[in-house]
């Protein structure tokens, strides 16, 4: 006479295609039940495994039929309980202080050229400061900081190697492209790109810093989804152009943030008019105008500052304008960001 431990033997080899692992060890089979000629099964599939349920279904349904007395097969679809939700647990930065990420909704913003301005003009206050380059996709900080051809070292602290950061401009830096060829293109998915982030946080030597500068990828995905799950911000810098398609795209971008509970600190305008060089009184605002400041009014925080197009560009020359022309517009506009943001940073020890 067949019974439900027979009724188990018999499922135990049945496994998820994508872990591997037995359906009874993940509770997607369960209570299994004999009524005379009828084995009855309940089946709760999780919203991830629903595109497995037609197979599963068929497999049970063979598997039962090869019990002795087993005619008929009746599977009972049930829902799976959703997971408890549990608040991700962020941990600090051995001997950083604060963390401040970069952030756009869409790429061509000028959102390292700001991230890479503002670490440095943060540290010329004093500030000891460390700029990590999480933009994996399109990591161009080396260059801005003559750094490109710099390989980094490593060392052993604990049994544990971690990555030394290269100084430049009076910063520490890490960044993806100190680790692959120069255009060597990085495709990853979300936990490789995630296990990065927190090796670049985690597993670098970053010493005493009192701000850590970081780089975001634009848009809204993983990146910042690891960052905002992984160590605990001081908040968030936005920056737009002008334009309404950036302005859209940095609406989302905005929201995720706040959704993600990560203070914005203000929004950032980029290429806001453009001067000549030979006139400097003049500005002409090539890519419209009010775009920053009307995401600021929307969101309630403030515009933290409007920069100018400016030339000659400072990308590529390993020289951020910030140190290289002060005094220019833009320069004086970035260090009066860099002022607002260290009045809400710590104070250096």
């Amino acid at each position: 006479m067949t019974t439900i431990s027979d009724a188990l033997a018999c499922l135990r080899p049945l496994t998820d295609v994508g872990s591997g692992k037995s359906l009874l060890d993940l509770e997607w089979v369960r209570n299994p039940r004999l009524q005379g000629s009828r084995a009855i099964i309940e089946l709760a599939l999780p919203a991830h495994a629903n595109p497995q349920r037609d197979r599963i279904a068929k497999e049970l349904r063979a598997a039962l039929l090869t019990l002795d007395g087993v005619e008929d097969v009746q599977i009972e679809l049930v829902a799976s309980p959703a997971p408890e939700a549990t608040a991700p647990q962020t941990r600090p930065i051995a001997g950083v202080k604060t963390v401040v990420a970069v952030s756009s909704g869409k790429g061509g913003v000028g959102k390292s050229t700001v991230a890479v301005n503002l670490a440095c003009a943060l540290a010329a206050t004093g500030l000891r400061v460390g700029l990590l380059d999480a933009d994996l996709y399109g990591p161009n900080t080396p260059i801005m900081l003559g750094l490109s051809e710099v390989a980094p070292q490593t060392v052993e602290e604990d049994g544990q190697q971690l990555l030394v950061p290269l100084e430049s401009c009076g910063i520490a830096m890490v960044s993806m492209g100190l680790l692959i060829n120069p255009g060597q293109p990085v495709i990853w998915r979300g936990p490789m790109l995630n296990g990065v982030i927190r090796q670049f946080l985690y597993q670098v030597k970053w010493g005493e810093r009192d701000v850590l500068v970081v780089d975001l990828p634009p848009g809204t995905g993983d990146a910042q989804l690891s960052l905002a799950q992984a160590v605990p911000m001081e908040g968030v810098v936005i920056v737009t152009t002008p334009q309404q398609v950036a302005l859209a795209d940095s609406r989302r971008g905005l929201a995720m943030f706040q959704q993600l509970g990560v203070p914005v600190l203000g929004v950032v305008e980029n290429m806001s008019w453009f001067a000549p060089p030979d006139q400097p009184e003049k500005r002409y605002a090539l890519f419209g105008e009010g775009g920053g400041s009307q995401l600021a009014t929307e969101a309630r925080v403030p515009l933290l500052a409007q920069l100018p197009l400016q030339l000659p560009p400072e990308e590529g020359e390993g020289q951020p304008l910030v140190l290289s022309q002060p005094d220019s517009p833009a320069g004086v506009a970035l260090q009066g960001l860099a002022q607002q943001l260290r009045r809400r940073l710590v104070t250096p020890c």
